[in-house]
């Protein structure tokens, strides 16, 4: 069942588990793991802090000895068990802090590339919040260069292109959105990875209508428009991102699954949803893993990609996710690799990537069956 989060018994552990487990799921069998582990990927729904691992995180913390983030990889498996979500968003807000310098900036972003190639991911299109970094007080040049030496040096070392998405921060108002718009558009600072705009933060009480100026500003400066919509709210918000924002992808889309009329109009329009199986149920935006929507989204005909969302965070990575796929929507090898595809069409890939990646995912599956 589909709804928003409700409140949480005081000292009950957080469903989303600690930063280091990792979901692992038996009635998977290994072979299918070993298939997804090798699987080359697109990712198109992943939060740049939210990325950051426990030795990442450790290191930050290490460099800002006044954080109250523990700097033991180990401590920080209990400081990561969430009793109720408005802790994970103090945690979040937490790690959020710990980076304060453009280094900090250039470390994190270099090593969620290396944990990104690790599970194969060939392309990213990595959520970046930069107002979160400029009124901390990061110079903007600075963190642009500091973003884009990372990403020039993640697909000269490791072969993962990485993609910006710049995100206006819902709960911080208009103000942050008139900054990431401004700095989403000065040709003077857009960075050359950026590709699309988006909105996240929480949904209730931030109604997605009051952006659009800013979305009209990013889609007029070529930007693809791709807001967070549907998670903890019901399917009006979507219908709003669609209708008010120019949405081409939708960030979750959860409680799409209950507005049949919505669910063919993506289908028809072909508009992908980013779906997050583990945040959604870390988040409390569906109750249970075995009812989550996505088997109504695919019997629907939408186009369904599957993403991590804050994977550390949330004790999960792409690859776990595909497994959860795997068990929920019943996929063997062929299923699997037409899913890592359909993240390959929703990319902003231009049509030669794509193709040369869904042909490394077809190589990738006929030798796998082959063997």
């Amino acid at each position: 069942m589909i709804r928003a989060p409700p409140p949480v018994r005081p000292g009950a552990p957080f469903r989303g588990g600690t930063l280091t487990d990792r979901l692992v799921d038996p009635r998977v069998p290994r072979d299918l793991h070993a298939f997804i582990a090798g699987l080359p990927k697109a990712e198109l729904h992943v939060h740049h802090v939210g990325s950051a691992s426990p030795r990442i995180v450790s290191e930050l913390a290490a460099r800002h000895p006044d954080s109250k983030v523990p700097t033991d990889p180990e401590a920080l498996a209990d400081y990561f068990t969430f009793t109720d979500f408005a802790h994970f968003i103090e945690v979040y807000l937490s790690v959020v802090d710990l980076v304060r310098t453009p280094e900090d900036v250039r470390l994190l972003t270099y090593e969620v590339a290396r944990e990104l190639a690790r599970q194969q991911v060939r392309y990213a299109e990595l959520t970046i919040t930069p107002f979160s970094s400029t009124r901390r007080g990061i110079d903007e040049r600075a963190f642009m260069d500091a973003i884009e030496d990372a990403r020039k040096a993640a697909e000269s070392e490791f072969g993962t292109v990485l993609r910006w998405c710049f995100d206006i921060p819902g709960e911080a108002g208009l103000e942050s959105a008139e900054e990431t718009v401004r700095l989403a558009t000065d040709d003077r600072l857009r960075p050359e990875g950026l590709v699309s705009f988006g909105l996240g933060g929480p949904e209730i009480g931030v109604p997605r209508p009051q952006f659009k100026p800013y979305f009209d500003r990013a889609i007029a400066a070529g930007l693809h428009s791709v807001p967070h919509a549907g998670e903890t709210t019901g399917p009006e918000t979507v219908w709003d991102a669609l209708n008010e924002l120019g949405a081409e992808r939708i960030g979750h889309g959860t409680s799409s699954a209950l507005d049949p009329k919505l669910l063919r109009h993506l289908a028809e329009r072909r508009i992908p949803l980013e779906v997050c199986p583990t945040s959604n149920i870390a988040t409390r935006a569906v109750t249970d893993l075995d009812e989550h929507p996505i088997k109504e989204f695919v019997r629907a005909g939408v186009l369904v990609t599957v993403n991590s969302d804050d994977p550390p965070m949330f004790g999960t990575d792409l690859d776990n996710e595909y497994a959860v796929a795997a068990r929920l929507l019943e996929l063997d090898e062929r299923g699997l690799a037409d899913l890592a595809k359909n993240a390959v069409e929703a990319s902003f890939m231009d049509p030669a990537g794509k193709a040369r990646l869904a042909a490394e995912i077809d190589a990738h599956t006929a030798s796998w069956l082959a063997s």
